[in-house]
């Protein structure tokens, strides 16, 4: 202990160190440049208020709410692996971010297609020279997932929305001439083939006595899009265009409609003029009277039965009986009533009928 104290100094004062020396102990910094102002109404706090403010996004929320993608229990579906990409908010991110879903599906909870599913984060706040992309997911030209050899480019929002209006792989399209074997009662371009009928691809082009219109020919694929269609100016009750995906014809060009906008296109068969309406009627008794579907419109196995689950009645039928299928169910799941392709929609059902016939 004695000779620790040795080391103790006595005093509570410390011992100042030496003077720091100009320019080592540290200098002062340069000072920032300030930045440049926004532009009311171009740049800035403005121009993300024209959008990110209540009264702008209620009317939002309430269209959407009365559409077809926030109402029903199809989101359940968004479970599953197969199903995921266009029935649930988590599996459709994962596939934009991607470019697959959870091969095991998805377990706990499995959201809605909401907001956030389609819209993430502005790919440019340039909007004076790019204007507002809306922030969508994709804008980019999308590959078909029933044949990856074709890519289909609708041009910016519109294709957020073919991401999933395509027809699923579950299924090949039937070629002229092997036979083919149904294993399911749902076989057809399951379930949104609204894409690939706007685009005039991915039917079954049964030779007959209607021609062909070429790719992309139609009028609402060159002159109009998926969002002028369907989400144009909102009517006044709110319950047509914008958010409700349902069209409102009061924004559709009467130059084009002078008669008013077709719900229904009209074909010839047999020198008979029907609605598109009839002529589904038409090919939907002739497949039934056959046995090839039921009243309902599903297939039928061989048993005279519905094709159960597990395929164990499945089917073998001719090449151009399951082309006549998959037009039928085609045409049916496009649910525009011809309106997307008048001419690709005459011609697959009125070369279906007569192949059938």
């Amino acid at each position: 202990m004695a000779s620790s104290l040795m080391f103790i100094q006595c005093t509570s004062e410390p011992i100042a160190g030496p003077q720091g020396l100009a320019g080592i102990d540290g200098s002062n910094g340069t000072d920032g440049t300030n930045g440049v102002d926004g532009v009311n109404g171009v740049d800035g706090t403005t121009s993300c208020v024209a959008c990110h403010n209540t009264t702008h996004r209620e009317a939002i929320n309430t269209q959407f709410a009365s559409s077809g993608h926030a109402t029903g229990d199809s989101w359940e579906r968004g479970a599953s692996a197969s199903c995921a990409q266009c029935h649930g908010n988590e599996g459709y991110i994962d596939y934009i971010n991607t470019g697959a879903v959870n091969a095991a599906g998805y377990t706990g909870v499995i959201t809605p297609i909401s907001c956030t599913t389609c819209h993430e984060k502005h790919g440019t706040f340039d909007f004076v020279n790019d204007g507002h992309d809306f922030a969508l997911r994709n804008m980019e030209p999308v590959t078909l997932v029933i044949d990856d050899a074709t890519v289909v480019d609708f041009g910016n929002s519109s294709n957020n929305c073919i991401t999933c209006h395509q027809p699923r792989n579950s299924y090949a399209i039937p070629g002229p001439t092997a036979d083919y074997l149904i294993n399911s009662k749902r076989f057809g371009p399951h379930h949104g083939p609204q894409a690939t009928v706007l685009q005039g691809i991915m039917g079954a082009n049964i030779a007959g006595s209607a021609t062909y219109p070429a790719a992309g020919n139609a009028t609402h694929r060159t002159g109009s899009s998926c969002t002028k269609c369907h989400m144009g100016a909102a009517s006044a009750d709110k319950s047509q265009g914008a958010h409700t995906f349902n069209i409102n014809t009061a924004n559709c060009n009467i130059t084009c409609h002078s008669q008013g906008v077709p719900t229904d296109v009209k074909l010839t068969i047999d020198d008979t003029e029907m609605t598109f309406t009839e002529g589904m009627k038409k090919l939907h008794d002739l497949l039934v009277t056959n046995n090839y579907i039921s009243e309902g419109g599903y297939v039928l196995g061989n048993d005279g039965l519905e094709i159960a689950n597990n395929g164990s009645n499945a089917v073998t039928v001719s090449a151009k009986v399951a082309q006549v299928i998959w037009n039928y169910k085609t045409l049916e799941e496009d649910l525009s009533k011809g309106v997307h392709n008048p001419n690709y929609t005459k011609a697959l059902l009125k070369n279906s009928i007569e192949a059938l016939k």
